[in-house]
């Protein structure tokens, strides 16, 4: 099986149900998003030595997936998906709450870095904030499943906390943003 199709060289792709739409569609710009997170999270794994937050980091991998899926398909096609469950965003929530448990309170607002492996949690963090914005986008156009929306508020917390937690773990101090 051949890779390239050439179907896209003029500029349009098709969603799941078959019908063709721009590259710079909404839906296609929400679901590359969501493809570009589960890239820098598949790297971010890379650089994880908990196995419980690796589990974690996977169970994502795959929720994001499912987004992705459903953000792909022709709303008129009919086609249905599964996407998340609340159980996903209680899942999240657990571990925010857990991670929390063990590190001292936040006083300042604190910068990206100190490890490589902070530094790209920090990365999906706000690379999964650009998703959900255009989740949001795409939400005013077409109708969506609001857990989605609620998934990826929640993951974003949830990468900021792993970032902390990921600083405690490896003995690096947070690095605090300092004002002019």
């Amino acid at each position: 099986m051949k890779i390239y199709t050439k179907t896209g060289d003029t500029g349009e792709t098709s969603l799941f149900g078959g019908k063709r739409v721009s590259k710079d569609d909404l839906r296609i710009e929400a679901y590359g998003t969501i493809d570009e997170l589960n890239s820098q999270l598949g790297l971010l794994i890379t650089h994880i030595k908990d196995n419980n937050i690796q589990a974690l980091l996977l169970k994502i991998q795959h929720r994001l997936f499912d987004i992705g899926s459903v953000l792909a398909v022709d709303p008129a096609s009919g086609i249905e998906l599964p996407g998340i469950e609340l159980s996903d965003i209680e899942a999240l929530e657990n571990a925010i709450d857990n991670y929390n448990q063990e590190l001292n309170p936040l006083k300042s607002f604190i910068l990206p870095g100190g490890s490589a492996a902070n530094a790209m949690a920090h990365i999906c963090r706000t690379v999964c904030r650009r998703a959900e914005r255009r989740v949001i986008s795409l939400s005013k156009e077409a109708e969506l499943d609001i857990p989605i929306i609620k998934y990826l508020n929640r993951l974003s917390d949830y990468f900021f906390v792993l970032s902390r937690l990921i600083s405690h773990v490896e003995g690096a101090e947070e690095i605090k943003w300092q004002s002019r």
